[in-house]
């Protein structure tokens, strides 16, 4: 194509930093930030409501000082002259109960396992003692070391008396026993033909009681509810005057609470020693985990313009293409690429809509110009060039049809002339 080319200058301009900036990454970063930390927040809370009841140690521990311990009633005990044996198994305990008895003194053996850690067996092997007392006994418990007694529900909110019909002084000597702030204590039922049982502080009409004692030697004392011995109620009533005669009555008392020591089969698995809320807790921030993930997770979108650091300008790359078009004689490619813009233009100029046919636009180009419609066909469709010369010739009587559809179309510009090729508009660019 020999039309002449003007070189445009280069233009070059700085691009912009896109290198991230802290503010910009902690922007980024924020969400996952806030998202840990109300995790940690929500898994410290769970963790500290979980063992609030248990700070300290163990429910009725001797030397647990919480509301729910049993330090108070241990340390009165230790101070009226009573031997007080912490044991923290179930061999630990039978042996100290066995070394008491061998020293020609009496013992309590004192137990209570609200987690119902002993077996069968080993429940079975608690009646060596000269007294057992068993706080909250367990359905397990009571079949074996009691089987004639049972459950009796939950008495009435309130201190609940002895009973005029209580034979036993530690009872008697109470007078009542109550909750903490009189809340309802856990009765045992004694039905009336179970011969050799003596009950207290309870209702002789429904045979529910707290307190219920089996004579003889072996003695056992079962005690319906825990509050009667933890600190937070061993005031209430007369609570303290109930525990400290079943418990300081011999010289020797052994305090035994069943731990994982006592466990009959094996070591637990991490699945048993984990707490029920950890479950839970991890499957919600999974689950949180993975909406995050779905929600600000990189994905397809549209496309962006990239910063290129210097501007090419559209008049450059028409240039490289037409110079490929040369140098592979793709002449027809060439001359369809300046027909289809040439098309495109005088369909403007005459007011004809984007989706007119060609042959719309051929008749009226070819009425406003006064050309031969037949040439104007040619021209804009027929007409194969096959040498540079026709192509350059081809291409100046596009330029001079646009010019004349333009000239005809403006206003006050004559109708019906014909287009007439000059020297001038084969020296100037056609640019597609």
């Amino acid at each position: 194509m020999s039309a002449q080319l003007a070189q445009p200058e280069q233009s070059v301009r700085p691009a912009p930093a896109i290198t991230p900036t802290l503010r910009s990454t902690g922007r980024r970063a924020a969400f996952w930030v806030i998202a840990g930390a109300g995790a940690l927040i929500v898994a410290l809370i769970a963790m500290v409501l979980s063992n609030a009841a248990a700070v300290g140690g163990p429910p009725l521990g001797a030397e647990n000082p919480a509301p729910a311990g049993g330090m108070a009633l241990a340390e009165v005990l230790s101070a009226q002259g009573v031997d007080v044996v912490v044991a923290d198994s179930l061999d630990a305990a039978l042996e100290a109960s066995a070394a008491a008895q061998a020293a020609d003194g009496g013992v309590t053996l004192f137990v209570s396992d609200p987690g119902d850690i002993l077996d069968a067996a080993q429940i079975a092997r608690l009646g060596v003692a000269e007294h057992t007392v068993v706080v909250d006994p367990s359905f397990a418990y009571l079949q074996e070391l009691a089987p004639e007694i049972g459950f009796g529900g939950v008495g009435a909110d309130g201190p609940i008396a002895a009973g005029a019909g209580c034979a036993l002084a530690a009872a008697e000597r109470a007078g009542s026993v109550a909750g903490s702030d009189d809340a309802a204590l856990k009765t045992l039922s004694v039905p009336s033909d179970a011969a050799g049982y003596a009950a207290c502080c309870g209702d002789a009409a429904s045979g529910s009681s707290v307190l219920v004692q089996r004579g003889g030697p072996g003695a056992l004392t079962l005690v319906s509810d825990e509050a009667i011995f933890a600190n937070a109620s061993i005031t209430s009533a007369g609570n303290a005057a109930l525990a400290l005669g079943l418990l300081g009555e011999q010289p020797t008392l052994v305090w035994y609470l069943p731990t994982l020591a006592d466990v009959a089969v094996g070591t637990p698995s991490l699945a048993e020693l984990t707490p029920g809320w950890v479950t839970p807790v991890m499957v919600l921030l999974v689950l949180c985990g993975l909406a995050a993930a779905v929600a600000y997770g990189r994905r397809f979108g549209p496309l962006v313009i990239e910063n290129l650091p210097v501007t090419v300008r559209a008049s450059e790359t028409m240039e490289g293409r037409a110079r490929l078009y040369a140098r592979n004689s793709e002449r027809l490619r060439a001359v369809d690429a300046l027909r289809i813009a040439t098309v495109g233009r005088i369909a403007t100029a005459l007011g004809l809509a984007r989706t007119a046919s060609l042959d719309e636009v051929v008749g009226s180009a070819a009425s406003v110009t006064g050309s031969d419609p037949s040439r104007v066909l040619a021209t804009l469709l027929g007409d194969e060039p096959q040498n540079d010369a026709q192509l350059l010739a081809l291409s100046d009587r596009l330029l001079d049809l646009e010019r004349a559809v333009q000239a005809a179309t403006r206003p006050g510009g004559a109708t019906g002339t014909a287009p007439s090729s000059t020297h001038d508009s084969r020296t100037e660019r056609m640019e597609p």
